[in-house]
């Protein structure tokens, strides 16, 4: 199999159920979280046999933000690349949370609610620790790097499938 190259602007779909797929783009490459892709999901599903406007789909609305490595989505066959198109938005404004408190030892009770956020936006030099998450923070997407099946998760509307701490 070839090497499956992947850059900003990238427009992909994902099958999703028997007779739906959803689409996702390509966004960035965000150094600070480890120069792991950046996609947007777009929150249409259309039947698995259309082929809609592109302009139509990267211009609808976004369900989420999230971090994965695109081309190993491509190797195992869970999305394919449709299109390309130079228009991602304005990606100054996507805010990214993570918390310590995630993860736990093994037979350690692992933290429900936690107090000890940080966040960041795409390419900051930075991670801003913020404590409790209050105000617009409250609103910052989870910013693990996610696996390529997480993101076909999410876009079958099932959220991630790992257990994450909450903020309230």
């Amino acid at each position: 199999m070839a090497r499956a190259n992947t850059k900003i602007g990238d427009v992909f779909s994902a099958k999703v159920a028997d007779n739906a797929k959803r689409y996702f783009q390509l966004i960035a490459f965000d150094r600070t979280q480890l120069n792991s892709d950046v996609i947007r999901a777009f929150k249409t599903a259309y039947p698995l046999a259309a082929d809609p406007d592109l302009a139509q789909v990267v211009g609808g609305d976004v369900d989420f933000y999230a971090h994965c490595i695109t081309r190993l989505g491509l190797r195992m066959g869970l999305w394919e690349k449709v299109a390309h198109t130079a228009e991602i938005g304005d990606t100054s404004d996507i805010l990214f949370r993570d918390t310590r408190d995630w993860g736990r030892k093994l037979g350690e009770e692992p933290v429900r609610v936690s107090s000890n956020w940080y966040v960041w936006h795409i390419n900051d030099e930075g991670f801003t620790h913020v404590g409790r998450l209050e105000g617009d923070n409250r609103r910052a997407e989870i910013g693990v790097v996610v696996s390529a099946r997480d993101i076909v998760q999410r876009l079958q509307g099932n959220g991630y499938p790992f257990s994450y701490p909450g903020f309230e």
